[in-house]
């Protein structure tokens, strides 16, 4: 089980900053998220700054044509040495409607011709074969050697995609090498739904579901006192609420016996009442979503929620933290080396049915 860092779009500088102070803070990688900033840029800076894994997590695909998002994954797997993931997500209608000016509908099976086309694509730059991709929403068959980045002396990159739901799951099992699990999850989530259609999805293409790497994001309230805890705690309060807006996410809640609980916080969202969505989430509904603890305890803590779960577990905080706390990085450097010296991998293949 890896253990990476959560970052958002920052200026490039203090993103190779981030990169440096990740690496140094013993985190295996850096996944970026795209919001107001491009995640691509952003992952080019941290290559150039630090030797540490770094993927999207995630960048919009339907904003860009499968050939613009391969070129740039191409060069970012060049200049990472093979260590750049491409984490591949629809975003909302909304957004790509009228943010990006693109086609979103329909999403799930759209995202996985995408996909297939960006591996089409690799395979064309690598010198296995012409393009050839002819599909519902994208035919692309030009690619003369002058336009081909050719071979880069690495492999292509790692395909992830961001699923919620069963059908999304199920076709990252089918179709990508890894599926970047939403921040809003519990220990029922993964092994209710996320376990079971990743190897639902495998199974139907003839793979194994140890060919997908599930990464999982974490909210961590770490410190040695309450006190220090009770910031981050009730910032992930905050993020559950905001998250748990969504009518896609309800069941979620429902999972953990947590009934009508969206349709509570939409309540509050609608009238404006940003304290009164988090005051939804009391701390017993919290405690499924946030590993509360100590620094010297929290390797164990994380270990017996995601090993058996997760191949990657990215901490959602951590980027903050090391900017504010001097100690973060030592102290973080710690858990990641506690983490190497369980045996998590031997009993993580041994997942949840």
């Amino acid at each position: 089980m890896k253990l990476d860092m959560m970052v958002a779009g920052l200026p490039l500088r203090a993103m190779q900053d981030s990169a440096r102070a990740a690496s140094a803070a013993g985190f295996d990688g850096l996944v970026i998220t795209e919001a107001g900033r491009t995640a691509y840029l952003a992952c080019a800076a941290a290559a150039l700054a630090a030797d540490i894994d770094v993927a999207t997590g995630i960048a919009v695909a339907f904003a860009r044509s499968p050939m613009v998002t391969a070129q740039i994954a191409w060069e970012l797997a060049e200049v990472t040495g093979g260590r750049f993931r491409l984490g591949l997500g629809t975003q909302v209608r909304a957004h790509v409607v009228r943010r990006y000016g693109a086609e979103f509908d329909p999403p799930g099976p759209r995202l996985k011709e995408y996909v297939d086309a960006v591996r089409a694509i690799f395979d064309a730059f690598s010198g296995g074969g012409p393009l050839d991709v002819h599909g519902n929403w994208w035919n692309l068959s030009l690619l003369p050697a002058a336009w081909s980045p050719g071979p880069i002396g690495v492999p292509a990159p790692k395909i992830d995609v961001a699923g919620v739901n069963p059908w999304m799951i199920r076709m990252a099992g089918s179709t990508a090498d890894g599926l970047h699990v939403h921040p809003l999850n519990t220990t029922a989530y993964l092994d209710q739904t996320v376990a079971p259609n990743v190897a639902a999805g495998a199974a139907s293409a003839g793979r194994s579901p140890d060919a997908i790497e599930v990464m999982v994001p974490a909210f961590v309230a770490v410190g040695d006192t309450d006190e220090e805890r009770s910031r981050w705690r009730e910032i992930a309060r905050m993020q559950v609420a905001f998250y748990g807006s969504t009518p896609n996410y309800a069941f979620i809640f429902e999972q953990i016996g947590h009934e009508g609980t969206t349709e509570r916080i939409r309540e509050r969202q609608k009238a404006g009442d940003v304290t009164g969505m988090a005051r939804i989430v009391t701390d017993d509904m919290l405690g499924h979503f946030l590993i509360d603890s100590t620094w010297s305890d929290l390797p164990s803590h994380l270990a017996d929620r995601y090993a058996r779960r997760a191949d990657r577990v990215i901490v959602y905080f951590a980027g903050l933290q090391l900017t504010e706390d001097p100690d973060a990085g030592q102290r973080w450097a710690e858990v990641a080396a506690a983490l190497r010296s369980h045996d998590v991998n031997a009993i993580r293949k041994d997942k949840v049915p």
